[in-house]
């Protein structure tokens, strides 16, 4: 039998897929390559840090110890700890969890187009996977891309049960408002902002109804339902909260939480952003809309279709306007801030641009202009989110880097990590690290068993580690206890921080920095002790010694 050329002809095969599920692996591919591509490439973070080493305490604890003050719920670290459970004490294991989860969030936007149209949540799902936000923090071991994507499961599942009233979006519903609780205390500003944005949508629909006119689907679920859903949202809380029930107590902190996070979120706790003034009078804090508006332009423009809304629109698409306009003006009232809550605010924003994209491509006689505009602002996300995590992405004057370890941290953690690969023995190591703000270091040097960490007012006496780090304006303090021979480099952990000195012992690390491409130190040796002189009567006196 002769086989034709067109038997092997792609176009049954793009058929049978259909070019718009190409178009969306093709955009989830785009955003897994910005999100995996050098993932270990940005030094550990200070938070990065403090979360693993949350994790290594569970591992000797058995549970979470849930802490109120920490302002964090229990659910991220148990997905970390599996994470680094099964693929080791990594880099990549820490930031895994984070990275799926800000992937998940643009197949969640997807699912939109239920509501949007196909097409808007396409543009939506896109503008969300080449966000500088959402991929810059999306390679970060933090809540806020799990949180983000509890945020849409829960959108989804309320404008599911308004389209359609099904089990299903109950469902949904349920789980994204139980992740939520289990990730960040600031959940009761988004579920405050879900029912709120309800009572505004309905009076507005009074005075300016919707067009087309949409009602509430007739619902298809009972009570039975409802209880089943509430009482396993309760027993996971419970689960968590309580330490997989090892830890009762924590189910109680679970409530005495948001009293201390409600203190923080009005004190700031250092984090405080200033106010925009004209005289004694304050307006709302301007800091989010200028991030959105150096960095995050679909967003931006999604934000002025959310005001254009409110003349006659679609009713979900108001709903949602309403609900991101709530967050974000909520976000700007509380003082404290910190880069990475951008990205529970603009996510609405993200599918609103999709919405703005088609309806002023449906509606224009210019649909060139409006397609070289949206590509424009994509582009120019694309290109600020490459320059940002793959050149910028330890640059102080950029506003995203915030608390940002430095890759001069290798200075330190080369040497000490690069032994301990040589030799395993060298895990038993000792170290003295005073310094009053040390992470991720704990977490970086989590295996091994003798380094001690010490505040700068807690030196100890006895300086004698193997390695020892401090700033290096107390280097004349430090060299004065020292009575081994070190072998002495300069690093800059932070740059908010002072510089840093560590010092070697040199019989330990000599070989080390012998070997090429490892730097050539400084080497400090201590005056030798001197012996004790006699005065012109012969009677001896102790000799002299440094005052520490």
């Amino acid at each position: 039998m002769q086989i034709r050329r067109s038997d092997y002809s792609v176009k049954p095969l793009l058929a049978l897929a259909g070019w718009g599920v190409l178009l969306e692996v093709a955009i989830i591919l785009l955003a897994a390559l910005l999100r995996l591509w050098a993932l270990d490439l940005k030094p550990a973070h200070f938070d990065e840090g403090i979360n693993g080493w949350f994790v290594d305490q569970m591992r000797s604890a058995g549970f979470y110890h849930y802490d109120p003050e920490n302002y964090h719920g229990p659910l991220y670290f148990y997905v970390l700890f599996c994470s680094l459970t099964l693929l080791g004490r990594n880099l990549w294991a820490l930031r895994l969890p984070a990275l799926l989860s800000s992937i998940a969030s643009v197949w969640i936007a997807f699912r939109f187009g239920r509501f949007f149209g196909t097409t808007a949540a396409r543009l939506g799902a896109l503008a969300l996977a080449l966000s500088p936000a959402a991929v810059f923090y999306g390679r970060y071991a933090i809540h806020e891309s799990m949180f983000v994507l509890a945020l849409m499961i829960t959108a989804y599942g309320v404008l599911g049960l308004w389209r359609s009233g099904s089990k299903r979006d109950l469902m949904n519903a349920a789980l994204g408002v139980t992740m939520l609780l289990l990730l960040k205390e600031t959940a009761v500003i988004h579920l405050a902002c879900f029912l709120v944005a309800a009572g505004c949508l309905a009076a507005w629909q009074y005075l300016v109804p919707s067009r087309p006119a949409e009602r509430l689907a007739l619902r298809h679920w009972n009570g039975r339902d409802l209880l089943l859903c509430g009482g396993i949202s309760i027993l996971a809380l419970l689960f968590f909260y309580s330490g997989t029930f090892m830890n009762w107590h924590g189910a109680i902190d679970f409530f005495r939480a948001y009293l201390k996070w409600f203190q923080t979120g009005t004190g700031a706790g250092g984090h405080v952003k200033a106010d925009y003034q004209i005289g004694n009078f304050s307006f709302l804090n301007w800091y989010w809309l200028a991030l959105m508006g150096r960095y995050e332009w679909p967003s931006l423009l999604g934000l002025i279709y959310a005001v254009r809304l409110a003349w006659p629109s679609p009713a979900q698409q108001r709903y949602l306007a309403i609900y991101g306009l709530g967050v974000l003006i909520a976000y700007s009232i509380v003082p404290y801030k910190t880069p990475w809550c951008i990205i529970s605010i603009l996510w609405p924003f993200a599918l609103l641009f999709g919405c703005a994209v088609e309806e002023l491509w449906q509606q224009t006689r210019f649909r060139p202009v409006v397609g070289l505009v949206a590509g424009l602002l994509l582009t120019v996300s694309l290109l600020v989110t490459l320059r940002l995590n793959f050149r910028h992405f330890t640059d102080p004057s950029e506003p995203y880097v915030y608390v940002q370890t430095m890759p001069e941290i290798s200075v330190l953690t080369e040497p000490v990590l690069g032994l301990a690969a040589q030799d395993s023995r060298n895990h038993a190591m000792s170290g003295q690290i005073a310094l009053e703000s040390y992470y991720p270091l704990p977490w970086i040097f989590g295996d091994f068993t003798r380094i001690g960490y010490y505040g700068k007012e807690e030196m100890p006496t006895v300086l004698d580690g193997d390695f020892i780090v401090a700033l290096t304006a107390e280097q004349k303090v430090i060299e004065s206890r020292l009575r081994d021979t070190y072998l002495r480099r300069r690093f800059h952990l932070r740059d908010s921080m002072e510089e840093c000195t560590v010092w070697f012992r040199e019989s330990l690390f000599g070989p080390w920095f012998s070997g090429a491409g490892h730097g050539k130190p400084e080497r400090f040796q201590p005056e030798p002790a001197k012996s004790p002189t006699k005065d012109p009567e012969g009677n001896s006196s102790p000799a002299p010694t440094s005052k520490p």
